[in-house]
């Protein structure tokens, strides 16, 4: 007897709804990467939100109880850090771009003779030779990239002030409007759990603002160390290059290795010695800090195990460079408490179906 054919018959309506939830998912992803720019802003943002706001809610607690003279206060005293900060910083680095370009004049001359480190290498490298051709095929343009060069910096410096004006602007409101959102969206929910997602909210408000707490503290621990190395081997403007590796190391992966660059070089133009030893400085206290440090950090503020952190990072940076490595830690956080409320919830469940009617 002939074995009986089955066919399976797919309805028209399931392939349209395979199709659009497929143009759906894409097209979500298109717009994603679009607006990666913007969406980086954003996650700077809520990353300062939650920075700030332990201090805008210290202030409602002692006397400013209206949210918005709290937030203003807040962002008042903010910018005064900064611009004390600058104060220290910008004359320094003012004064050493002046000085720099008063000795270019000693560097070029000792290139053209022969003389110094400089000079070494610039014969052995033929570097003027490369120089002199290199303007007669294409110009001085066509060397120092002068026409694309400065295209991309006033673009960068373009991009800087609006995504900094920009972030500024959406902490604010961020802060302003912050709670009364979480209210507005607690309100959506059924009122039986309102309580249980209030907690989880609360929980994962600590998770991030705890990573965020623990990065800065992670930056001032190298600025601080930078900074002594740096006027151990009399280096100068020891104080202004520790705060510039406090800044850069805010950023993640790129940003600790920016101010390795930086302070290398200016340790370089004091001596080769000291150049070599702050290099090594900075290639070690960056595996400490990446392995040891922050593991341990974020392990107490945020509540993870070093390994689990060490895992979301990597796993954050492959997946999506800078910005994946800045948001794996919270995001790892959150999953975590996510995580933990269901497990609670279903024994709860089960408890409750397990007992005695």
């Amino acid at each position: 007897m002939p074995a009986e054919e089955r066919v399976i018959r797919i309805r028209p309506t399931t392939v349209l709804a395979v199709l659009g939830l497929t143009f759906g998912f894409l097209l979500l992803l298109y717009i994603t990467w679009i607006s990666r720019q913007v969406i980086t802003w954003i996650l700077v943002a809520i990353f300062l939100t939650l920075a700030l706001n332990p201090l805008v809610e210290a202030l409602q607690r002692r006397g400013l109880q209206r949210r918005g003279a709290a937030t203003a206060v807040t962002f008042l005293l903010v910018i005064g850090v900064i611009v004390a900060g600058g104060s220290l910083f910008i004359p320094t680095l003012v004064n050493e771009v002046t000085d720099f370009v008063a000795v270019v004049p000693d560097y070029v001359r000792d290139i053209s003779e022969g003389r110094g480190p400089l000079g070494d290498l610039a014969e052995r490298y033929r570097l003027e030779e490369r120089v002199r051709d290199a303007i007669d095929e294409g110009g001085a343009t066509s060397v120092l990239g002068l026409s694309g060069t400065a295209l991309a910096v006033t673009q960068s410096v373009i991009t800087f002030i609006v995504a900094t004006v920009t972030i500024g602007f959406m902490t604010f409101f961020m802060l302003l409007e912050g709670p009364r959102w979480m209210e507005r969206f607690y309100a959506l929910l059924p009122e039986s759990r309102r309580e249980t997602w209030r907690a989880i909210g609360t929980d994962i408000y600590r998770t991030v603002g705890g990573y965020v707490t623990g990065n800065l503290l992670i930056s001032v621990i190298a600025g601080i160390s930078s900074t002594i190395v740096l006027l151990i081997l009399d280096v100068p403007y020891a104080v202004a290059l520790g705060l510039l590796v406090a800044i850069l190391d805010l950023i993640p992966l790129a940003g600790a290795t920016l101010a390795a660059i930086i302070v290398s070089a200016v340790a370089f133009l004091t001596s080769i010695p000291a150049g070599i030893i702050v290099l090594l400085f900075f290639i070690v206290y960056q595996q400490v800090e990446n392995h040891l440090l922050q593991p341990l950090v974020y392990s107490r503020t945020v509540q993870l195990s070093p390994l689990a952190i060490l895992i979301s990072v990597l796993l954050g940076a492959k997946i999506a460079g800078v910005l994946g490595a800045l948001a794996a830690i919270p995001v790892a956080g959150t999953i975590q408490v996510l995580l933990l409320a269901w497990l609670k919830s279903r024994r709860e469940r089960g408890s409750r179906e397990a007992a005695p009617i």
